[in-house]
């Protein structure tokens, strides 16, 4: 029973007629046996959880006493996650054992074929293998921008038409789910994150501003294209991989900021675009722990240090 409630916990917010179907695909189990220990880490996905190749972050970068940037400070939620089990990484002070980042800014659901082909290319797969999955954030503001057929959104509908919005974030969270699985085929342990809401962000805000709705619509899109990730990734078995909600944090930080030393739940920090972004480049009044938001649509370091939390949790207590 108290397992149970466990997973009912981490699915909360998922779509109402994904619920119970999802429940087991939560990360959910009983606790480590013995303590797993990596051998591999592995990112794969967007810039939410990859640095770029000169070890800068699309949010907000650190730079030490001399003003010099440094990408060991503000860590992003993976690289936090991956030094917790020794690893370094590899775009930024590579020494010892590696993370190797095969994520990459822009990239989008259907970049992930590519990127796990790759890893698997060059290393294999085994069980000590830990794939750190994030993405789905530039499918969604992509088909929000440019899609051109029905643009409706609801959450509770089991069957959306096809050739619509609906069926087409469906489609693409589905397609993450069935790579995030193939790793699992063969062998490898995930942690995988879902999107952080959208709807929250200064780039829903802003468009809402103009034209009302657009951020509820932001938020019904990230809940479509989250409910199909979380349950269609095979099999629903927490002893292979684990959930981390985003989208969840994205709420209760948003209802809460004061609980986070947050002021600013609406504007984004960066002054300049990202990923260029420093401690040095941020608007007035801003720092890097009173802004939930870098920009319009990225995370700043205290969403990362909540995800960090949450990713080290469960793959410390999962049963890998």
């Amino acid at each position: 029973m108290q397992i149970a409630r466990k997973m009912i916990d981490w699915c909360r917010g998922a779509l109402p007629w994904l619920v119970v179907a999802g429940l087991a695909s939560c990360g959910g189990g009983t606790s480590q046996i013995d303590p797993f220990e990596p051998r591999q880490v592995i990112f794969i996905g967007d810039e939410t959880v990859g640095l770029v190749a000169d070890g800068k972050r699309y949010g907000i970068n650190g730079l030490d006493t001399g003003g010099v940037f440094n990408c060991s400070l503000l860590p992003i939620w993976s690289q936090q996650l991956a030094t917790n089990f020794g690893f370094t990484i590899d775009f930024c002070s590579p020494t010892g054992a590696v993370a190797t980042t095969r994520a990459a800014a822009n990239a989008k659901a259907a970049d992930l074929d590519a990127q796990i082909s790759a890893q698997m290319a060059a290393t294999g797969v085994g069980e000590k293998d830990l794939y750190v999955v994030m993405v789905g954030l530039n499918d969604i503001i992509e088909l929000y921008e440019n899609f051109q057929g029905d643009r409706g959104c609801d959450t509770g509908n089991r069957t959306p038409p096809g050739g619509s919005l609906m069926a087409e974030l469906d489609a693409r969270g589905s397609h993450a789910a069935a790579q995030v699985s193939r790793i699992l085929a063969a062998g490898g342990r995930a942690m995988v994150s879902t999107v952080h809401d959208l709807g929250y962000t200064p780039y829903a805000l802003s468009r809402n501003g103009v034209s009302p709705g657009q951020a509820t619509l932001l938020s019904c899109m990230t809940a479509r294209f989250n409910a199909r990730l979380r349950v269609d990734i095979q099999p629903l078995d927490g002893r292979v991989w684990g959930l981390v909600l985003a989208d969840d944090d994205t709420l209760f930080i948003v209802r809460n900021p004061t609980n986070f030393g947050i002021t600013n739940v609406n504007d984004g920090a960066c002054a300049v675009a990202l990923p260029d972004c420093t401690t040095n480049t941020l608007v007035a009044g801003a720092t890097s722990g009173n802004y939930l938001w870098a920009d319009d649509r990225h995370f700043g370091p205290v969403f990362h240090n909540q995800l960090a939390a949450q990713s080290i949790t469960r793959a410390r207590n999962n049963p890998f």
